[in-house]
């Protein structure tokens, strides 16, 4: 149902016009009857020409688009956008024999901005960023069953952390349809781990480092390495796999180690090569010189919005600057950002930065991103959001 109209300032629709799906608060000359916080609305120019439909929300970002045509969005529009997204991932490879869990829906990367949708082996997270995607999480929930069938055995509704303060309540947690038992084990390129969407951080598990937990592998052989910031300890895991000599994790977070600890006994791993710590990774590193030939840096986003982009910098920078000056001669180091404010070039310059502090010689080995089951729509550029880096240090 379509609640209200949002007239754009001229010049404003043409944004719209190139497929970006945010209008801000500032584009809009006026709206026609009464815009419901989270309710669909029609979007049209200042002749009055319709752009597409879309989320109303109070706020910087007032409307995300989810249709761009010129009539408005059918009932059987989340199946069809659903099975759209099952196409793109079964195209990459998506569920697989050594495979199954996955990103199923990327917000704007998938046509649906304020929604993602997480699937864990016949369990499904949802989470909504935007009052819209909270107000119709049960057509969601309807769709999904529909596209999903009986391979469907649960879904979980989890947005209490990503929604307006004003719209947490009890609504903004809990099952939707089914149960399920957690932890719940999935398989990630063969590698066993537990999965807890009700008590651990985002939707339970960080699916966007699959193929670069994958890439450290090749990198590990006879190594001593060290995953700092490790949460489940995916990359320490996936290390262990490809025959590292020694694996050290570190995570100021005592619940983070703790999942670790339970994901290593998980996939059969001897204690002997490997130990994890409960402390701040700078802490950390003041007394480890030459002592890791692969480091991982993966932070938690050090900013989240642009107003914390220079004091991110700086933290991107110090980080980076002591394990360069920490790590053996020829060793390796994975870092990432996975601040959407931080762009590319900027992570990229920052660890330049970080090179000439820590005065190593350092080469490029390979540029990373998010995988394929986290698209990046041409036309929203914001949405590649995961940048890394593997080093080689001189």
């Amino acid at each position: 149902m379509i609640h209200a109209k949002v007239f754009l300032k001229k010049g404003k629709e043409i944004s719209i016009q190139r497929l970006h799906p945010w209008i801000f608060s500032g584009a809009i000359q006026r709206i026609e009857s009464n815009a419901i916080e989270g309710g669909w609305v029609e979007v049209l120019d200042f002749k009055g020409t319709t752009l597409g439909f879309g989320h109303y929300q109070n706020g910087s970002i007032a409307v995300r688009i989810l249709s761009f045509e010129i009539q408005p969005p059918e009932d059987d529009f989340y199946v069809k956008r659903f099975y759209a997204a099952l196409l793109l991932r079964n195209a990459s490879g998506l569920p697989s024999d050594v495979t199954n869990a996955y990103r199923f829906i990327h917000a704007e990367g998938d046509g649906l901005p304020g929604l993602i949708i997480d699937y864990y082996d016949g369990v499904v997270v949802i989470q909504a960023h935007s009052a819209g995607m909270h107000n119709d999480r049960e057509k969601i929930s309807e769709a999904l069953q529909k596209v999903f069938g009986f391979h469907l055995k649960a879904i979980y509704y989890k947005s209490h952390g990503t929604l307006p303060g004003k719209m947490r309540d009890d609504n903004t947690e809990g099952y939707l349809h089914g149960m399920a038992v957690v932890p719940h084990i999935i398989f990630e390129n063969n590698v066993k781990f537990y999965i807890d969407w009700e008590q651990g951080q985002k939707t339970g598990f960080f699916l966007d480092q699959r193929e670069n937990r994958k890439l450290l592998g090749g990198f590990s052989k006879n190594k001593k390495v060290l995953n700092t910031f490790c949460y489940t300890g995916g990359f320490s895991i996936y290390a262990l796999h490809a025959e590292a000599s020694l694996v050290h994790s570190v995570d100021a977070s005592q619940k983070a180690i703790e999942l670790t600890e339970k994901n290593l006994e998980l996939n059969g791993f001897d204690k002997s090569i490997h130990q994890c710590f409960a402390q701040d990774t700078f802490d950390y590193l003041k007394d480890k010189q030459d002592e890791y030939d692969v480091i991982v840096l993966d932070p938690p986003a050090f900013a989240k919005h642009r107003d914390a982009r220079h004091q991110a910098v700086r933290g991107y920078q110090r980080l980076n600057t002591e394990a360069m000056k920490k790590i053996k001669q020829g060793g390796i180091l994975f870092t990432f950002s996975c601040s959407q404010v931080v762009d590319r070039q900027l992570f990229y310059d920052t660890i330049v930065s970080a090179a000439i502090h820590a005065g190593r010689q350092i080469k490029v080995l390979h540029h990373l991103s998010q995988p394929a089951d986290h698209p990046v729509s041409i036309f929203h550029p914001e949405g590649e959001y995961l940048k890394g880096l593997v080093l080689y240090v001189e």
